[in-house]
């Protein structure tokens, strides 16, 4: 009896891969969504953050935070750090100590960056429709993505997109390691005006800003 079983939940996972695969109606909402996201020259939105692992037992608070994107570009501000993005360069502002670490912006790298999210599902990831969820007033329609490469830090990302405007509305990455990332968007507005500059650290709004460089 405890064969049977075994084999039956393998069977069960073989064909949930299988369909992920090649799931037309994950695939259809998904390229909608990208589609949607190329019109855009521009845009910024705000959301909730928060992350927990239940088996550590780790809860942490949710907080919000703000992010402008522009291309590959980006400038993420939550409530202890700041973090620039201007295409070639990264640096991460930690307020609480006054220091900024710099790096060479590496986008094989950068797995779940704010352009990549809606374009991820195209290379390396198998996606299954698990079906439709009403927040107040707004239909979601929910995808989910499995990593092909078994190195990859993350068992899965479960996306919840606007079945009316076809926007990302939420969206969850689950790590190997039992923690979980959960996004919720609160407000998101497309094609802003935003100039390149923005996407730079700039030393002289930071008085006795300590760099640390990584390059």
């Amino acid at each position: 009896m405890k064969k049977t079983i075994t084999t039956g939940i393998v069977f069960i996972a073989w064909v949930f891969l299988a369909i992920a695969q090649y799931d037309p109606k994950a695939q259809a909402i998904l390229d909608e969504m990208s589609n949607k996201f190329k019109t855009y020259t521009s845009y910024k939105a705000t959301f909730t953050y928060s992350m927990n692992n239940t088996a550590a037992g780790v809860k942490e608070p949710e907080v919000k935070g703000d992010i402008t994107v522009k291309g590959n570009k980006y400038k993420l501000t939550l409530p202890k750090q700041e973090i620039f993005n201007n295409g070639t360069t990264v640096w991460t502002y930690m307020k609480d100590v006054n220091e900024v670490n710099i790096s060479t912006y590496d986008p094989n790298e950068d797995d779940m960056s704010p352009s990549k999210i809606y374009t991820m599902y195209k290379k390396g990831y198998k996606y299954i429709y698990v079906g439709d969820k009403t927040v107040g007033s707004t239909v979601h329609q929910m995808i989910e993505l499995v990593p092909e490469d078994r190195k990859n830090r993350f068992s899965k990302v479960k996306l919840e997109i606007s079945k009316t405007d076809k926007s990302i509305k939420n969206w969850k990455l689950f790590e190997k390691n039992g923690n979980i990332y959960e996004y919720k968007v609160t407000t998101f507005t497309p094609n802003v005006a935003v100039d390149d500059a923005t996407f730079s650290f700039n030393k002289a709004k930071y008085p006795n800003v300590t760099e640390i460089d990584l390059r």
